[in-house]
């Protein structure tokens, strides 16, 4: 028997959807039982085919089919950058797929909108892994389209796309991204912009303390005091500048010549294997993205979808002996713990940060900053390459 919480987000998003299938346009009268619509027009369009696909939102079970088919789709996605980047053992894909109670109940019980913007996300990833920048450009885009989480990201997309092209060449890249959110957001930015962008993009949305995870130890008026969201923002900050400099970028090299021509740039020596290119752009990536879940200012039940599928990653991508494998997977374990226990306490909250800080060491002391060039290897084509790049 389905719990009677599972349609309380569902039902808010069909009531959202509906009235711009109605004909409404201005997205300040876009509302659900939850409240008002707070998503980008990419969430609306997606589950405006959804609400027609269900009888206006009345068939949950086939909603439910619908997401698990997205779930394995999105593992698919997932064990392709996995396979691709040969990082991880094996024996931890059992973990993510069977070990999660509390994803199972996101993607297929609760139908949130997070897990349609993830596995957008690790498509656009997928894409980046095969020199297809302008179209995972699209897709990323797409994703942030649906939910804000994915700019979380965004800081290791730019470094990645200067690294690649350049300043001038990474321009028609942020070109694309920009450019598909004015066209999604056009019917609704032509009737009211301003309601369209405050509505859509609001990052100083305020979050309810009785939901939160990350948090729970703080007193509640802290909780929702903008100097602690302030001290926040620039935490997330200085960790993002410090990785950038020391860990994503060579110690070598100025940071600025990023910015220049990638012809123009001194050679890299040695040279690294198209397999390191590859696992070293998944980490400036999901390592960006931990670093923003880290500070974030609050973390919902449904938002650990947003790093699940790439603490693996974090965990394996350092140097490890055989015997450092257990503690790994003990951290797996604690951190599932934490979001497992409901409603959070003192120490589930506590114990979260403290897993999130021991992976940001190991990120920290566990990678050495490397002269990396994203610039394929010469044995392989460059005419298909230069073509696939674009």
């Amino acid at each position: 028997r389905r719990p009677a919480d599972t349609e309380i987000d569902w039902k808010a998003y069909m009531q959202e959807v509906e009235g711009f299938a109605n004909g409404t346009l201005d997205y300040t009268q876009l509302k659900g039982d939850t409240g008002p619509l707070v998503y980008p027009a990419g969430f609306v369009y997606i589950f405006l085919g959804l609400y027609h696909a269900t009888g206006r939102g009345a068939d949950i079970r086939l909603a439910q089919y619908l997401f698990a088919g997205l779930y394995l789709l999105n593992l698919l996605l997932v064990f392709r950058i996995y396979c691709r980047t040969n990082k991880v053992p094996p024996y931890v894909f059992f973990f993510m797929c069977c070990a999660s109670y509390r994803i199972h109940s996101i993607f297929v019980l609760r139908l949130f909108n997070d897990p349609v913007a993830m596995a957008i996300l690790f498509l656009a990833i997928n894409l980046f892994l095969e020199e297809r920048w302008s179209w995972g450009c699209l897709l990323f885009s797409l994703a942030v389209s649906v939910k804000m989480n994915i700019l979380l990201f965004a800081p290791g997309l730019l470094f990645l796309l200067l690294q690649r092209f350049g300043l001038l060449g990474c321009i028609p890249k942020l070109c694309i991204c920009a450019l598909l959110q004015v066209v999604l957001g056009l019917p609704f930015l032509l009737v009211n912009p301003v309601g369209y962008l405050t509505r859509s993009f609001d990052l100083g949305r305020q979050f309810q303390f009785k939901w939160t995870v990350n948090w729970r130890f703080l007193p509640e008026e802290v909780f929702h005091n903008r100097v602690f969201h302030a001290a926040l923002l620039l935490a997330h900050l200085a960790g993002l500048g410090l990785f950038a400099l020391h860990r994503w970028h060579s110690s070598k090299e100025n940071i600025l010549t990023l910015l220049k021509d990638p012809a123009k740039r001194k050679p890299t020596s040695p040279r690294l294997t198209v397999n390191n290119i590859l696992a070293w752009i998944v980490f400036i990536l999901f390592s960006s993205n931990f670093l923003g879940v880290c500070c974030s200012r609050s973390l919902h039940y449904q938002f650990y979808v947003w790093y699940f599928h790439t603490l693996p990653y974090l965990l394996w991508c350092t140097p490890t002996t055989k015997l450092a494998h257990m503690p790994k997977v003990l951290l797996l374990g604690v951190i599932e713990l934490c979001w497992n226990t409901y409603p959070s306490t003192v120490c589930s909250s506590l114990s979260l940060h403290i897993c999130h800080g021991l992976i940001l060491l190991q990120l920290w002391y566990g990678t050495a900053p490397a002269s990396v060039s994203l610039t394929p290897p010469p044995s392989r084509k460059p005419t298909a390459m230069s073509k696939k790049a674009q």
